[in-house]
C-alpha cells in the first residue's frame, strides 16, 4: 500500500511555477484553466474600484491576482481569490506578508470563469466562510450579475442595475454592478 504525500502551504510556497494557474487543495496541486479576457477585465475593475475605496478612507489591503490565501490546515489548502479586503484590524499596516495571506480576509470576491460549476463555485464560498471570511460576492460576467454570501444569512442576488454594498466591513462603499461590466 503506497500513501500520497501532501504538501503543506510551505511546500507549496517553495515550488517552482507549473507554468499555468493552480491552487493546493487538501494538500493536492489542482490545475486551473486561464481564465480569459473578459474575467481578467472584470476582476480588474473590482480590484480597481473596491481599492479605490479602501486607499481613499485607510481602510486596510485589497490583493488580486491569486495571491494565495491559506482557507485550512492539516492538510492544508491555498485558494487564490480573484480579489479580496483585509481591514487593518485583520492585517496591520505595515505586516503584509511575504508568504501566503492569513486564513480569514473579511472580503472575497469570486469572479466566475467561462468553466466554472456553480457546484465547485459553491464548495468554494462555503470554504471561506469556515475560514472566517466575513463576506464572499460571486461576479458572474455571462449575467452580469453578483451572489453575496455570508455566514448564517440568506444568499443576496444583486442584478445589474442594482449596488453592491458591504456595510459591516465597507461602510458607505456603495457600487453599481453595472460599472464592473463597462
Amino acid at each position: 500500500m503506497t500513501t500520497e504525500t501532501l504538501l503543506t502551504a510551505e511546500d507549496y510556497l517553495r515550488m517552482p511555477s507549473q507554468g499555468q494557474p493552480t491552487e493546493l487543495v487538501r494538500g493536492k496541486i489542482v490545475m486551473m484553466n486561464r481564465p480569459g479576457g473578459r474575467h481578467g477585465k472584470v476582476c480588474g475593475r473590482v480590484c480597481t474600484l473596491v481599492s479605490n475605496f479602501v486607499d481613499d478612507h485607510g481602510l486596510g489591503h485589497v490583493f488580486s491576482n491569486d495571491s494565495g490565501v491559506i482557507t485550512s490546515h492539516d492538510p492544508d489548502t491555498v485558494r487564490g481569490p480573484d480579489v479580496c479586503f483585509y481591514s487593518y484590524a485583520r492585517m496591520p499596516k505595515d505586516e503584509v506578508p511575504i508568504s501566503f495571506l492569513p486564513p480569514a480576509p473579511e472580503l472575497v470576491f469570486e469572479v466566475l470563469s467561462p468553466d466554472d460549476r456553480w457546484k465547485h463555485v459553491l464548495a468554494k464560498v462555503a470554504e471561506y466562510l469556515e475560514a472566517g471570511v466575513l463576506c464572499v460576492c460571486v461576479v458572474d460576467p455571462q449575467r452580469q450579475t453578483a451572489r453575496v454570501y455570508s455566514p448564517d444569512l440568506p444568499e443576496q442576488a444583486v442584478a445589474f442595475d442594482q449596488e453592491l454594498v458591504f456595510p459591516a466591513i465597507l461602510p458607505g462603499f456603495a457600487l453599481p454592478l453595472r460599472r464592473l461590466f463597462e
